[in-house]
């Protein structure tokens, strides 16, 4: 496997997706071009063995699944999410200030490192519904150009800065968008900030009836390091989940069990949410499978105790400027391997159980494993693993690949990591687990796959 190429495969998804919707746009491209076929959850869904299907909710959340020419086992799934710390556009957004400037007036959207979106070049990027004759009708837009900033105060008007300033997000975060005219004629944008979302989506600005809008980070990902051994770019959390368990998925040979490339939104605000892993998304899919493959009730619940299920959401690396800050005897290295991640809490969904499994999955894959916990003195994060086995209760363990500067608006991991991630998720998509569920599993490896 090329690690250069799947690298700069990465970084070119990940500068075309800067919000949920267009992640999984461009995946949904990928799957068409793959052969894939679409299912709509308002239709009826006929099945046929060997075939790939997918399906979204609310264009922000996909799940894609291939069925094997015979199915004799249960569900094999990686599941991550698209979404990242971002600001969101209120409604009525212009403000003006001393009738010559404007400015946006946002909102923040999931546990960011605020710091990081000073003066750094931004744009915006979302869904617009619109009305047509037929009724309504969502629109994605992305302007792609540097189109606002927010800017520091100088450190001569704040010499607090550098000193742990405690930022306001009403005051501090919004971002400067214009320098006000006499009227629309004059500002180049047809009427203001609605004039040119209108003029991104193709419509009037009357024919916009609302708007879900977010600043998204300009700057490009890029390889750096004496070796380019490193990667930086936003939303790295946790588009490369996401990315690698899709390559792994259209690449992954045929196994006994049905694989299921699950991506979430909303995440970042606790996954609350109709397309978020606390909804009933992935139950529903995996019904609907069972059902139209002829199954019964009895043979879903016989069926999801012959799976496995990785939430598959980044970790937090050894920071090399604060050593102190990692457990003493779990401590991730950004190019170490894919770092599976425990807590006692139930923060993370991992048992020893779980896994064991993966572990051999990964010796399988010649995939180097490392592990994660909190310092016992500091509470965690959590993930949408545990969440999501609220509604589908499967065995499960987290896992990741280790990240600095996780939640900035521009982050970093190791190159190498992003290959052994693909590739371990190849090799369990392509294994099958057996249980009763009495304590007892059987894991069912390939002899190989194909890379």
């Amino acid at each position: 496997m090329d690690t250069a190429a799947i690298n700069r495969e990465l970084l070119d998804y990940v500068d075309r997706s800067p919000v949920s919707f267009f992640a999984i746009r461009n995946m949904a491209d990928e799957l068409d071009r793959s052969g894939a076929v679409r299912l709509y959850e308002g239709e009826r869904w006929e099945l046929t063995p060997g075939t790939t299907y997918y399906t979204t909710r609310n264009d922000s959340s996909l799940i894609s699944f291939r069925i094997p020419a015979v199915w004799s086992s249960g569900f094999q799934i990686i599941a991550s999410h698209c979404d990242s710390p971002a600001f969101r556009i209120k409604t009525n957004a212009e403000i003006t200030v001393e009738n010559r400037l404007v400015k946006l007036n946002v909102e923040k959207y999931g546990g960011m490192i605020c710091e990081s979106w000073f003066d750094r070049p931004l744009s915006v990027a979302g869904r617009v519904v619109v009305q047509t004759p037929e009724g309504v009708e969502t629109r994605l837009i992305c302007i792609d150009r540097d189109l606002l900033i927010i800017p520091h105060l100088a450190i001569h008007m704040n010499r607090n800065v550098n000193d742990g300033y405690k930022i306001n997000l009403q005051k501090d975060m919004l971002p400067l968008f214009a320098e006000k005219t006499a009227g629309p004629e004059e500002s180049g944008t047809g009427g203001g900030f609605i004039g040119l979302i209108a003029a991104e989506a193709g419509v009037a600005p009357e024919d916009i009836l609302d708007t879900e809008l977010n600043l998204y980070n300009r700057t490009k990902g890029t390889l750096f390091g004496l070796n380019n051994e490193f990667i930086a770019a936003g939303r790295l959390d946790d588009l490369t989940c996401a990315f690698a368990s899709l390559k792994a998925f259209l690449s992954a040979g045929p196994g006994r069990s049905i694989a299921v490339h699950c991506v979430y939104d909303n995440e970042e605000v606790g996954s609350g949410s109709r397309q978020g892993a606390a909804s009933t998304f992935l139950s529903d899919v995996l019904h609907r499978i069972n059902a139209a493959c002829g199954g019964s009730e009895e043979d879903y619940h016989c069926r999801l105790l012959k799976s496995f299920m990785l939430s598959a959401d980044n970790a937090h690396g050894v920071h090399p400027n604060h050593t102190d800050k990692s457990d003493p005897t779990n401590r991730p290295a950004l190019n170490g391997g894919i770092v599976i991640k425990y807590s006692a809490n139930q923060k993370y969904t991992t048992d020893a159980v779980s896994g064991a499994l993966f572990r051999k999955i990964c010796t399988a894959a010649n995939v180097p494993v490392q592990t994660f916990q909190n310092r016992s003195d500091q509470i965690g994060g959590s993930t949408l693993g545990n969440i999501s086995t609220i509604q589908v209760p499967l065995l499960t363990a987290d896992i990741g690949l280790a990240q600095l500067s996780m939640h900035s608006a521009y982050e970093t991991a190791g190159a190498r990591d992003m290959e052994y991630l693909v590739r371990a998720s190849g090799w369990f998509y392509a294994s099958s687990v057996e249980s009763r569920g009495d304590g007892c599993y059987s894991l069912l490896l390939p002899d190989s796959i194909k890379e």
